[in-house]
């Protein structure tokens, strides 16, 4: 029987890539010991026999540098350290929304201000919009009529908006993207 693991949904999976104990492979590492104080380069093999004799895990924590350094410390506790470190990181990150407003070229003057109003409301609260006017069959042959409606949209907003990116086609759509005023 085939066993699927499943996580919460939105959250990406986190996976370790830290080489711990036996998987570092390298022949020579420079080692650094659990109260900070530097060994010096020793094998891989001698390092780890000095970590274990220690009491602790033998981590790489730059892979890239010649030779890979690794420090003599509580694994566990390094990763739960990490883990707090990006927790917060995330938390004190600003996530921009990006709201999206559809129209079509015969949409008319009362509907368009009634989306603008809607667009202000996102855009007082620092979301991003994009705004796609969709053409369907022969409107491809009459772009201007699209590129008119964003004009009459971006009248409405322009004293709290921006433009980020101009009209411009993209397949079936005229899309422009505006921001709030700084």
């Amino acid at each position: 029987m085939l066993f699927i693991s499943r996580q919460k949904k939105g959250a990406p999976r986190q996976q370790d890539t830290t080489l711990v104990n036996e998987k570092i492979r390298v022949p020579r590492v420079l080692v650094i010991g659990p109260n900070g104080e530097q060994v010096g380069e020793r094998s891989s093999k001698d390092a780890l026999t000095l970590a274990q004799a220690a009491g602790y895990d033998l981590v790489m924590v730059a892979p890239n540098a010649k030779p890979p350094v690794c420090k003599v410390m509580d694994y566990g506790k390094y990763r739960f350290e990490q883990q707090r470190k990006a927790k917060e990181a995330r938390k004190n990150s600003k996530q921009i929304k990006r709201q999206e407003v559809r129209m079509t070229p015969l949409t008319d003057t009362h509907d368009i201000n009634t989306k603008v109003k809607k667009t202000r409301g996102w855009l007082e609260k620092g979301a991003h919009v994009k705004v796609a006017v969709f053409f369907r069959g022969r409107q491809m042959q009459h772009q201007e009529l699209g590129r008119d409606v964003l004009k009459k949209f971006y009248e409405g907003v322009k004293d709290v908006a921006d433009i980020e990116k101009h009209a411009k086609m993209e397949g079936r759509y005229m899309t422009m993207y505006i921001v709030p005023k700084k």
